[in-house]
């Protein structure tokens, strides 16, 4: 049984008990889940360290069921999250754009598995577009990309305060490495931190501060389009408002660079030790991770280009999920040199990123279109 934290310490531990533990820190009361690779462990974590704190669980029949049950519990002023991957991350996009629609806080841990359909229980960052994109409507979602163990811990508490201090889906994405493997990492009260606990509310029949009517029409449902287009009017609003406070990045070099190799996630880390090789060899080679994927670090990807001439290389195990962000933050510019490095549903070492830069081997993704 993992100790309550009342002081920092560190552990060795899976990514999916990191993310137990990280929601049990940050003060999560529920729950809601089915059993899906490679996120089980993180139903199975919470379900031994949660009840014994006065938090609930219950596994339901199918992630529509899980993520509807959410919603649930949000809806009654509890902090609630589940966790899926995959498939089941399709099956959650019916209740995650209701949350969309309703403005629900809910929050879902994402170990992304390859694809399409099953495919494999193992890796991707197959699932990135899926995540910040699915469903319809506009994406209105905040989207973090972690690269360690530590990261996963801090990012799940964060999304539960930025979930409910925005009334955004907020999503941490992980993937089957990072979720399996062990690592140290500091866990931390985040109260000690300064952080307060989650601003949670009952949604139905409260009034929210400095608002006079009550929340208590909650409605995804329009009989015109007038009326759907006025809603969303206010939500993109919103969305625009909260942007420039929830993007985050990490960049690595400096002006006068040859090349900016950008990616996200795990492969982000490998990319980053690549590039730090790279430049104690002599290379001018800086490195971009987004850390928010939505909202996307836009303005900060495009003044990493130009500290590194225009040219970019992207690295991801997928088929351009990242790129097509990349290319679209840096539409106004333009890529006159851009190279990619698509391994979808593979894993991407350090190595093989050095070869693709040494080498010139990446392929240039214009040449496939």
């Amino acid at each position: 049984m993992a100790k309550v934290i009342t002081e920092e310490y560190r552990d060795f531990i899976t990514g999916n008990e990191t993310v137990a533990r990280a929601a049990l820190a940050a003060g999560a009361d529920y729950m809601f889940g089915y059993p899906i690779t490679p996120q089980n462990e993180i139903m199975h974590h919470w379900r031994r360290l949660a009840p014994p704190q006065g938090r609930g669980f219950l596994q339901t029949e199918d992630e529509l069921s899980a993520g509807f049950a959410t919603l649930g519990a949000i809806i009654s002023g509890k902090a609630a999250f589940s966790a899926t991957a995959g498939p089941g991350t399709v099956l959650f996009q019916e209740p995650l754009t209701m949350a969309e629609m309703m403005r629900l806080p809910v929050v879902v841990v994402v170990q992304q598995r390859g694809g399409p359909s099953t495919a494999t229980v193992i890796y991707s960052q197959q699932e990135l577009t899926l995540t910040c994109f699915g469903g319809n409507g506009e994406g209105l979602r905040l989207v973090y990309s972690t690269c360690s163990h530590q990261e996963l811990y801090d990012y799940t508490i964060k999304a539960f305060h930025n979930a409910w201090r925005y009334r955004f889906p907020t999503f941490v994405l992980g993937d089957g490495y990072q979720a399996k493997m062990r690592e140290a990492l500091q866990l931390y009260d985040p109260r000690q931190r300064g952080i307060g606990p989650i601003p949670t509310e009952p949604i139905l029949g409260s009034v929210r501060a400095g608002e006079k009517e009550p929340l208590v029409h909650l409605r995804n449902s329009f009989s015109v389009e007038e009326e759907l287009g006025e809603v969303l009017e206010r939500h993109l609003a919103d969305y625009a408002r909260a942007a420039p406070a929830l993007v985050e990045h990490e960049f690595y070099g400096e002006e006068g660079g040859e090349l900016l190799v950008v990616a996200h996630g795990i492969v982000g880390r490998a990319a980053r030790q690549a590039v730090q090789e790279l430049r104690l060899s002599g290379r001018r080679i800086n490195f971009f991770r987004p850390i928010s994927l939505r909202p996307f670090p836009e303005k900060a990807l495009r003044r990493a280009l130009q500290q590194s001439g225009g040219a970019v290389l992207v690295a991801e195990s997928a088929e351009g999920q990242l790129g097509n962000l990349v290319r679209l933050a840096a539409s106004e510019e333009g890529l006159p040199d851009y190279r990619s490095f698509y391994r979808p549903g593979v894993g991407i070492t350090a190595e093989e990123i050095k070869e693709a830069v040494l080498n010139e081997r990446a392929v240039d993704a214009a040449l496939l279109e």
